[in-house]
């Protein structure tokens, strides 16, 4: 973590909610601005988490990307406009982000993530926030963070529906991979591209992510450590399912035989879409 510094006055006005707020103060948003984030996705999740986190104040927030702008995007995907179709995503969020609050730095990540790249790319941040809807992105991201000590906050959308969960498996708790165990058949399950995706969940679900990002990086509240939640945005219902470690688990449980990372693409029988792609294409 970067050292704490003091708050210039352009900052006490900016974060004046805040520093009002007794769970964070002066020092939560020191701490704040002295963590890092690393968002996997400048799409659908990953545009409302990036700037809500933006404008916290965490003061350092990567952005793992390799596509670019479409005009399909621009329905949920609010980082991004229309002078910016055909622009890398990557350079898009960081021009709207710094935009946002300059001092936060935002780090442009315009690179494959996989297996080869993961830990690298993991590494120098605090916490791990994947939006990501292809499995063998989801089990890369579950892995590294596991190997690392990292913790990573999930999230995932489908049609009229949202997911979350905080996995913090090298601590004792369960993982992705706990939860499921297996990636189902190549082509059971629908991708949003094919199935669509309710232009407003991605909000919903993104800032939850943001919010429980903060939460943890501040140790206030209840953390979603060991719970799932269900969010079925037709009838507006939450639902919370208990996530506990398996035994068994090949990666966090008992006997491991999981110890690196892996050809995921190969192991779920598909390719791996770029986060951006993966988070509500």
């Amino acid at each position: 973590m970067r050292p704490a510094r003091g708050f210039t006055p352009d900052q006490v006005a900016r974060y004046a909610r805040h520093l009002i707020l007794p769970e964070v103060g002066g020092a939560g948003q020191r701490k704040l601005l002295s963590s890092s984030v690393l968002l996997l996705g400048a799409g659908g999740l990953g545009s409302p988490a990036a700037m809500y986190l933006t404008a916290a104040g965490v003061g350092k927030v990567g952005i793992v990307d390799f596509d670019t702008v479409d005009a399909s995007n621009l329905q949920r995907q609010l980082l991004h406009g229309i002078n910016d179709v055909g622009r890398a995503k990557v350079d898009s969020a960081a021009r709207t982000l710094h935009n946002l609050n300059p001092d936060v730095e935002v780090v442009p990540i315009h690179e494959h993530l996989n297996s080869d790249t993961a830990m690298k790319m993991f590494e120098p941040y605090d916490i791990i926030v994947d939006g990501t809807d292809n499995f063998p992105t989801r089990y890369l991201a579950n892995d590294a963070a596991h190997f690392l000590g990292k913790p990573l906050v999930h999230g995932s959308i489908f049609r009229f529906e949202g997911r979350l969960a905080l996995f913090d498996s090298s601590h004792g708790t369960g993982c992705y991979r706990c939860l499921f165990p297996e990636p189902p058949p190549p082509g059971s399950v629908q991708s949003c591209a094919e199935a669509g995706v309710f232009g407003v969940l991605p909000g919903i679900v993104g800032s939850m992510m943001a919010f429980e990002t903060i939460k943890y990086l501040l140790n206030i509240g209840k953390p979603m450590i060991g719970r799932y939640l269900l969010f079925e945005g037709e009838d507006m219902s939450f639902r919370e399912l208990k996530l506990r470690r398996n035994k068994a688990c090949p990666l966090c449980g008992e006997n491991p035989t999981v110890h690196e990372l892996i050809d995921y693409e190969a192991w779920c029988g598909v390719p791996a879409m770029e986060p951006s792609e993966a988070a509500a294409s």
